[in-house]
């Protein structure tokens, strides 16, 4: 026999997103088994099958939308609890002829609600608490206990204890509608989930704690995971020595591991003639001053007139991914070489101030950082960071991304180089200029623009007073 089932009473609700699908074509269920779940926006019900059977078709998916009577699947009722039942019915009705006290008392019992009307009661109760806990009026009705007439027609669902109830590890679990439209956001399969609530009830702190367990588990070696690193035991090659990392070198390894990894890094080339910025910096010492008039100076003054001009440089993402946070200060890092490792103290308001000024502050955080004197304020607030390797050597190289920051300007040793100039060719000083750049935030035609109107800073100190 096929059997309709379709959406019971539920109320006041109307198209009711489903949200979840259980069963497929060709699925055995048993009584009282859970066929799909519906959600409102303050609650969710499940829908139970009505007999036992196989399902036929199922006429309903993952986010259509359904009222009362909305048919749900077809059913293929099993056949012996169709004939079981009907001789059932048969036997009680002779001897309720032959025993007229018994058939009173049987008629009184048929008065009371059957299995499926109570299991049916007990889940719009649930339902309705539900609404009630999130602050809702609507509830969710159920219809009188059919009479025993109508018990009669319906013989199949009188014979559920003959087929044995669904495996536990098909059942779904109990969870609240914000309980599993959180596990759907975390991608998280709630079947897997011990619940810890009332009636083994899935809570939210049950969703969070699955979650932190599988982040603590080892990376597997799949496609986009990272496979461990193998074990090498160096002795057997040779004598070794194994000195602890200074903390700052733990500190900063970690930094540049994240950022590597969450960061899609590209790094724009380029060069800038600083001939006659060289000269002007030597010839304009200042004397007695207690420092030095060095070229980092001039670059940090030159990147923040850069950074004024293009904004989306002195950026950083939201925790979201999705939302650009434009600052409208300018606070440069400067990597400083220390004998415990490398450390980027933070010069502020570096558009405000000039040369000499820069160059007075750069020494004193310079030193302070050497010294290991620098304090958290120091090293906190940057929006763009620069690594100068020019006092050492090197041509060019890739500097990694201080995060947040989407930038990061890596210069190394200016060389002399021939130039063809007005008709001649002239040596001229060439700084290697390395822009290292977030590829979410920055493509690469505005980074060839960033770095060319750096170059023209550089170029002609004069444009740095526009």
């Amino acid at each position: 026999m096929i059997t309709e089932v379709r959406v019971p009473d539920i109320g006041d609700f109307e198209d009711v997103d489903v949200v979840e699908v259980f069963v497929q074509p060709g699925a055995r269920v048993a009584p009282e088994q859970s066929l799909i779940t519906i959600e409102s926006e303050k609650a969710s019900l499940e829908i139970p099958s009505p007999s036992a059977g196989v399902v036929k078709e199922v006429k309903v998916a993952v986010g259509d939308k359904v009222s009362e009577g909305t048919l749900i699947v077809t059913l293929e009722v099993d056949g012996e609890q169709k004939d079981a039942t009907s001789a059932q019915s048969t036997t009680r009705a002779e001897k309720d002829t032959r025993t007229p006290a018994k058939a009173e008392a049987r008629t009184s019992a048929a008065k009371q609600p059957t299995a499926a009307a109570t299991s049916a009661e007990s889940a719009v109760e649930q339902l309705n608490e539900e609404t009630d806990a999130a602050g809702g009026d609507a509830k969710a009705t159920i219809t009188e206990a059919p009479s025993v007439e109508q018990q009669q027609d319906r013989p199949t669902r009188r014979a559920a204890p003959q087929t044995p109830p669904a495996p536990e590890s098909t059942r779904p679990p109990h969870a609240s509608p914000s309980v599993r439209r959180f596990a759907r956001e975390l991608g998280v399969d709630l079947t897997k989930i011990e619940g810890s609530g009332r009636k083994e009830r899935v809570v939210k702190e049950d969703v969070q704690s699955y979650v932190k367990r599988r982040l603590a588990e080892p990376a597997s070696a799949g496609a986009f995971a990272l496979p461990p690193l193998p074990h090498i035991d160096f002795a057997k090659f040779g004598e070794i020595e194994t000195e602890r990392l200074s903390k700052i070198n733990l500190l900063t390894g970690r930094n540049v591991h994240r950022s590597w990894l969450h960061i899609p890094h590209v790094t724009q080339f380029d060069e800038a003639d600083i001939t006659d910025l060289e000269e002007f910096r030597k010839a304009n010492q200042p004397e007695d001053k207690g420092f030095k008039l060095t070229f980092l100076a001039f670059l940090l003054k030159a990147c923040a007139g850069t950074l004024k001009t293009f904004p989306r440089f002195n950026s950083s993402l939201d925790d979201s991914g999705e939302n650009l946070v434009l600052k409208h200060y300018i606070n440069i890092g400067v990597a400083v070489d220390t004998p415990k490792g490398l450390v980027v103290p933070v010069i502020t308001d570096v558009e405000s101030k000039g040369i000499f000024e820069l160059a007075e502050e750069l020494a004193a955080i310079s030193g302070r950082a050497r010294d290991g004197k620098l304090g958290p304020k120091d090293i906190q607030g940057a929006t763009f960071s620069i690594s100068s390797l020019g006092g050492i050597g090197g041509t060019a190289f890739t500097p990694i991304i201080n995060a947040p920051e989407v930038a990061i300007l890596g210069v190394a040793r200016a060389a002399l180089k021939p130039l063809y100039r007005d008709g001649e060719t002239v040596p001229r000083l060439i700084l290697p200029l390395c822009l290292s750049y977030d590829h979410r935030v920055i493509d690469g035609a505005a980074a060839a623009r960033f770095t060319t109107h750096l170059a023209s800073l550089l170029g002609d100190i004069r444009r740095l007073a526009l």
